[in-house]
């Protein structure tokens, strides 16, 4: 094998596991396979997509091995096939984010009225008491893994539970990382009655990833 050749085949491999990440749908599903397996019919409900088309998506994601199936009993489940996946979709996240404005007016255009505070703040307002914290993704989600002290309370059925959190405190409300929006819908709703809230910008992965405490199952 010459230079030429070599670098031809190499690079090519390269290209084919960008390529199977150059689609909006697949970066969504890496998005959400971040939070562990589900199922392909889970997949189509959480991304707006068909079943025939979202298991497509897998399957593209599969072939270049960044997804991998998991049989649970009689159920098939998706997942990433390593934590460097994820870690390479936030390289991703990040770098359109800082280099592309356009991102980042997306987000402060359907975040208006909000506001955020990062890990770090909140690692501080966690050790001084000074907030309650609350996980906004569906439940089985919470039990799989959930920041330590947070509170498990869906987006779907926290108006229901408004009376069980203190008027005289901040909540902050998380789910599954900054472009998820369950936490900008659990802040809206807070905020409409009367309470402090804001997002965490970061997800449950991603502060798992930066090695602050969580309770997994």
């Amino acid at each position: 094998m010459n230079k030429r050749e070599f670098k031809d085949r190499v690079y090519g491999e390269l290209a084919a596991v960008t390529k199977a990440m150059a689609n909006p749908h697949r970066l969504e599903i890496i998005d959400l396979l971040a939070q562990g397996p589900f199922s392909v019919e889970q997949i189509a409900g959480y991304t707006g997509l068909s079943v025939a088309n979202a298991s497509q998506h897998l399957q593209t994601l599969r072939k270049a091995r960044l997804v991998s199936v998991v049989r649970n009993g009689n159920f098939i489940l998706y997942s990433l096939s390593d934590d460097d996946v994820f870690r390479t979709w936030v390289s991703l996240r990040e770098l359109g984010t800082a280099f592309h404005a356009e991102i980042e007016k997306l987000v402060q255009n359907f975040r208006e009225g909000t506001k955020a505070i990062d890990a770090q703040t909140m690692i501080s307002l966690l050790e001084k008491d000074e907030v309650i914290l609350i996980d906004v993704r569906p439940e089985e989600e919470y039990r799989r893994g959930h920041i330590h002290r947070a509170l498990s309370m869906p987006v779907d059925r926290l108006p229901g539970e408004l009376n069980n959190l203190p008027r005289d405190r901040q909540i902050v409300a998380y789910c599954r990382g900054p472009f998820c929006v369950y936490a900008d819908e659990a802040v809206r709703l807070l905020l409409e009655n009367g309470y402090q809230a804001v997002r965490l910008e970061e997800g449950y992965r991603e502060w798992v990833l930066a090695g602050y405490p969580a309770q997994t199952a």
